[in-house]
C-alpha cells in the first residue's frame, strides 16, 4: 500500500507551508486524485487517521476529488473520458491510442 508514503508526504508538505505561512488550525485537507493515477481513494481514506494523528493535521477533515482521466482524440479533438468509454473516442469510434 504505497498510499500511506504518499499521505505522510503530503502531511509533511501541509504541515511546512502551515508552519511557514502561520496557520495554526487547518479545517479540511482537499486531495485530487486522478481517475487514472495508482493512487486508491479508500485506501487514502483508510490510512488517513493514523497518519495525521499527533500532527497539526490530526483534527482535519479529508476531502478527496476525484480527477477524471480524459483523453483527447487525435483525429477530431474530442475530449472524452477514457475509463467510462473503454478509451475510444465516442464520435470517431475507434482506439486511437494517442491521448
Amino acid at each position: 500500500m504505497h498510499e500511506l508514503g504518499v499521505v505522510f508526504e503530503v502531511i509533511k508538505t501541509v504541515e511546512n507551508f502551515a508552519r511557514k505561512n502561520g496557520l495554526t488550525k487547518i479545517d479540511t485537507l482537499v486531495l485530487q486524485i486522478g481517475e487514472l493515477s495508482s493512487m486508491i481513494p479508500r485506501y487514502v481514506e483508510a490510512c488517513y487517521p493514523a497518519a495525521v494523528d499527533g500532527t497539526l493535521l490530526q483534527d482535519t477533515k479529508l476531502k478527496i476529488e476525484i480527477i477524471p482521466g480524459n483523453g483527447i482524440c487525435k483525429k477530431c479533438n474530442n475530449v472524452f473520458n477514457i475509463v467510462d468509454n473503454n478509451s475510444k473516442c465516442q464520435i470517431v469510434g475507434l482506439k486511437t491510442g494517442n491521448y
